[in-house]
């Protein structure tokens, strides 16, 4: 028998379980029999999503162990193992203090297990607002298919949104916003080409949704700007436009955590963590223009 204790700041308190050594289990599969809230997507050592720390309670019982080369490369990709550990692996059949947790299999050792839980879902979700806390109306959606199609109207309604918030700024003679929301829509181009990649990884066809799906008929990241305005400012837009992002991100938030479906959580959660850095990165920009307006106002 093997005592294995796993902890985590995801975690109220550890958890010690025992384990048979020897029935091929592994530190993946033995965290699902109990409940044990190790975050993993593909369970084949190819996403690098349940990387643990493992440590040995007495030092000098340590098993040896034949690495994979997809763990190894795995693991070096995601900056977890040395060289010198790669190398104590394959001459000594040493293990190294991190592993993969779906290619860990429990032997006849006391370990410690250490993990940080799931990053891409915040431990406290956002107040979600109406459009995302009743997107489509309050139907779940029920295929990858409708969630992608949905990603990509998201996408695209947000570049046309700009464009013409672009070009009615222009038309009112306020071309300082102009830019800056001409730049906005090539950022949203950018993140439609990212959704549509997506839809080609995963070989979905994308069936656009109407309009009217969403509450108010209009898609989540579309701002409540709509007509040319002189007296707008640079700051204002960016401001409208983050407000546009974090409906974004709740819709997906929403979505990752409402689902039952694990192929749309999986996918959810990558959209989570893309609108996380589009929301820090307009969060950034709009420090940079007030840092400007102070030090221009001096």
């Amino acid at each position: 028998m093997a005592n294995v204790t796993f902890t985590s700041p995801a975690m109220p308190r550890d958890i010690t379980v025992y384990a048979v050594a020897g029935d091929r289990g592994t530190l993946l599969g033995l965290a699902k029999a109990h409940r044990i809230p190790i975050p993993f997507d593909c369970q084949d050592g190819d996403c690098a999503s349940c990387i643990v720390e493992v440590s040995h309670v007495d030092k000098r019982v340590r098993y040896g162990v034949a690495l994979t080369e997809k763990e190894k490369e795995v693991l070096r990709q995601m900056g977890k193992i040395s060289k010198e550990e790669i190398m104590d692996a394959e001459v000594n059949d040493m293990p190294p203090q991190h592993r993969l947790a779906c290619q860990c299999f429990v032997r006849n050792e006391d370990i410690i297990v250490s993990f940080e839980g799931d990053t891409t879902i915040p431990g406290k979700g956002p107040a979600l607002s109406i459009a995302a806390a009743i997107y489509k109306g309050g139907v779940q959606i029920g295929s990858l298919d409708e969630f992608l199609s949905y990603s990509v109207k998201v996408e695209e309604d947000a570049a046309v949104h700009y464009d013409q918030l672009a070009e009615s700024m222009a038309a009112c003679g306020n071309a300082d916003v102009a830019s800056l929301f001409t730049q906005l829509a090539r950022y949203s181009r950018m993140h439609l080409d990212e959704a549509k990649a997506k839809c080609a990884r995963y070989d979905v066809t994308v069936q656009l949704p109407a309009s009217s799906s969403w509450p108010d008929n209009s898609s989540p990241e579309m701002t409540a700007l709509w007509a040319g305005d002189p007296a707008l400012t640079r700051l204002d837009g960016l401001k409208a436009a983050l407000q546009g992002e974090r409906r974004g991100f709740e819709f997906y938030y929403a979505v990752a955590n409402t689902t039952e479906d694990p192929d749309i959580r999986k996918v959810a959660k990558e959209f989570v963590r893309e609108e996380t850095e589009h929301v820090e990165t307009l969060k950034l920009w709009i420090e940079k223009e007030e840092a400007a307006m102070r030090a221009k106002a001096r």
